[in-house]
This record gives C-alpha cells, structure tokens and sequence, in this order.
C-alpha cells in the first residue's frame, strides 16, 4: 500500500470514529430527551387531543390550562416548598458528614480505609425498598414518623457514600504540605480543614452537594411510607394524588411533572459545567 492510500485510510478511519461516536451521542441525548419532550408536549394538551386516534405529537391547540389546574386541584406550592427544604437539608447533613469521612480517609491512616471505601460502594449499590421496614421500625421507635426528620435523615445517608467518594478524592489532590505549613504556623487540623482545604474544594463540595440534593429530590417510595402527613408531603408523592379512582388525569399530571422538574433543571443548567467536570476529574485522580 502507497504512503497516499496509507494517508487516505487513516483520515477514513478518523473519520468513521468520530461519526460512530456522534451517532452514540446522538442516541443517548435522543433517548433522555425524548420522555421529559413527551411528558412536556402532554402537559400542553386537552384530555379529548391526547386520547385522539391518529396520535398527534404536537398539540393541536396548545394550552396552559392544566398548569393552573394543577395548581389549584392540589398544594402544588406546598409539595414544591417540602422538596425543596428536604433535598436542601438532607445534602447539607450530607456534605457535614462526608466532609470530615473523606478527610480522614485522605489523611489519616485508617486501618481497613479500603475495605471500608468498599462498604461505601455496596451501601449506594442498596436499593431503597430493601430498608423500608427497618427504617419504618426505627422512625417509629424514635417518634418521628411523618416529620421532615424521617425524610432528611435517610435521604442524608443514602447520600453519603457518593459525597465521600467524590470528596476523597478532592482532597486526595491537595498538596499535604498546604496543611502542614498552616499547622506549622499554629493552625490545629481542624482549622487547616476549614481555613485551607476546604476553600480549595469548593468545587467538589459543590459537586458532592448538588449530587445529595438531586438524589434527595428524586427520592419517592421512603417519602410514601415514612410520612404520611398531608402538609409534609413531598412533590413525588404528592403528584400521585392528582389521579382519581378510576382516572389518570395524564395532562394534569405532566403539567405537575413538569413543574417539579424546573428547579431540578436549573440547577444542573448553573453547576453543569463544574459538575460535569469535577467528576471526571474525580475520577480519573480516583
């Protein structure tokens, strides 16, 4: 083969990777896209366009008239504010926790530090439906069902092994010898944390937060069984009261939905950037 056919193969096979890979992409954004598009253009329509034959995909005479509803059928601004003082509360017990475990595993010499970090992965591995009971029978015993408390609380440690994951290895790439010189100069470890290391993490901390916080909001099935109260509910259990005995008002309920995804969407559109980032820099220093 001439060095001309050499150069034209290759350039065909950059060429055909970069197609397969703009195709895979393609895909991907297609097939995350496409059911909040579905859901967004349901909300758009009356009960009699969406049970039409043929199907219609776009709304024949679109309407926000099952947003207002859906406003006023339910507390959609209650289940809204329970969410989010939840999810917000939940990532903070996160952060302050996972904080000082990820700083002991990048520091200190922990006995059995990998073993652990290994039990870390198996708990974010554990589905929520498997602790139901037990966490109903230990919310039960402390007294607080149907209280923010019995949502936080979970929410929090199921949240924890990802934020530590995350932030291990934040401080894992910071220099030891920045603390050393602050400890040097009459800092205690605790304060170096506080006064060096975290200032120089804030991207994984944001990171490791906006993590806990969009987990927290997803979280349905301990918010159905752990709490009960109307006035506590949160917005995925309070979107399932919107159906009826025998009907699924499925405009109504694509209007709540949309409703509870804006929040989620603006805060991945502020933190995508540094999200996506930090965590494939976490974990290629992982």
């Amino acid at each position: 083969m001439s060095n001309t056919q050499k150069t034209r193969q290759f350039f065909s096979n950059v060429f055909a990777s970069k197609a397969l890979l703009w195709l895979i992409v393609a895909l991907v954004l297609i097939n995350g896209l496409f059911p909040v598009m579905w859901i967004f253009l349901t909300s758009l329509k009356t009960e009699i366009e969406l049970t039409a034959t043929p199907i219609t995909w776009l709304p024949q005479q679109a309407s926000l008239v099952n947003y207002q509803q859906a406003f006023s059928e339910q507390p959609l601004l209650l289940f809204l504010g329970n969410s989010l003082a939840i999810a917000f509360l939940s990532a903070l017990l996160a952060l302050v926790i996972s904080i000082g475990a990820a700083y002991a595993f990048a520091r200190l010499a922990l006995p059995k530090a990998g073993l652990l970090l290994v039990g870390l992965i198996a708990l974010a591995m554990c589905p929520p439906a498997t602790l139901q009971v037990p966490l109903f029978e230990m919310m039960r015993s402390l007294g607080l069902l149907n209280t923010w408390l019995a949502l936080i609380l979970p929410n929090a440690v199921l949240s924890l092994p990802v934020c530590i994951l995350v932030l291990v290895a934040f401080f894992k790439s910071l220099p030891e010898s920045l603390e050393h010189a602050a400890m040097l100069d009459g800092c205690s470890r605790l304060s170096a944390l506080w006064r060096i290391v975290l200032p120089l993490s804030l991207p994984g901390v944001i990171t490791a937060g906006t993590l806990a916080f969009v987990n927290a909001w997803d979280e349905f099935l301990l918010a159905l069984v752990l709490n009960a109260a109307p006035e506590n509910r949160t917005l995925p259990v309070g979107i399932l009261f919107y159906q009826g005995e025998f009907t699924f008002p499925w405009p109504l309920i694509s209007a709540a939905l949309i409703v509870g995804i804006v929040p989620l969407v603006v805060l991945i559109a502020f933190s995508q950037q540094r999200l996506v980032g930090n965590l494939t820099a976490g974990g290629m220093k992982g």
